[in-house]
């Protein structure tokens, strides 16, 4: 089995951003109740600036080519969880088959209950993310994101959306769920981009 790639954003920083905590737990946090996903009518929808738009079964997805990351996650509620191994489908396999247009910029990613994330496209189209389905070799758990989550280690971890049904590629930027509360609009660990504004009742519901 090919070794998995590992992740690290440190260059010389130590290992724990600014204003985190370290924990061994992992502390499942979102908004709303847990989806119960039928697979069977499960799509990943892919849209937008795209050359092939696409919508993939629960099936054509797992024969995509599979990868491992190895990583650290950091939540913006404060905590970090070191020592991570996720398994899944490279996001930029995902992109090979939908093919790029030049004039994409952002993505909006799609998840259950109608919740949204965004990034911008470098951020999004890295070796290191995945489509995950496992996390230390289990499947992941429905708490966890199960059975499909976004995993973009290097930035805060509600832009990792569980439950993901879908991305559109963008030529502007468009706010997600939490950066329409206030959220930053990218949301590095390193540089403390938690909000654009004070939204501290937002932080207490947690993240997806």
């Amino acid at each position: 089995m090919t070794p998995p790639l590992r992740v690290d954003v440190r260059g010389a920083r130590t290992r724990l951003p600014p204003g985190q905590v370290e924990t061994r737990k992992w502390p499942v946090l979102h908004a709303g109740r847990v989806p119960d996903v039928d697979l069977s009518r499960w799509r990943l929808s892919v849209s937008g600036l795209v050359e092939r738009p696409l919508s993939l079964t629960w099936n054509e997805l797992r024969a995509l080519p599979r990868q491992e990351t190895a990583c650290d996650i950091h939540c913006v509620t404060r905590w970090s969880r070191f020592d991570n191994t996720f398994g899944g489908v490279p996001v930029r396999a995902v992109l090979g088959l939908a093919g790029v247009r030049p004039a994409a910029r952002y993505v909006l990613v799609h998840a259950e209950h109608g919740f949204t994330t965004n990034l911008p496209l470098s951020d999004f189209d890295r070796d290191a993310n995945l489509f995950a389905l496992t996390h230390n070799g289990e499947p992941l758990t429905p708490e966890h994101g199960g059975p499909v989550r976004l995993l973009v280690p290097h930035l805060y971890f509600w832009k990792s959306a569980k439950w993901v049904t879908g991305f559109e590629l963008l030529a502007e930027d468009r706010a997600g769920f939490w950066e329409e509360g206030g959220y930053h609009m990218r949301g590095d660990p390193w540089l403390e981009e938690r909000f654009r504004r004070p939204d501290p009742a937002r932080m207490r519901r947690g993240e997806r």
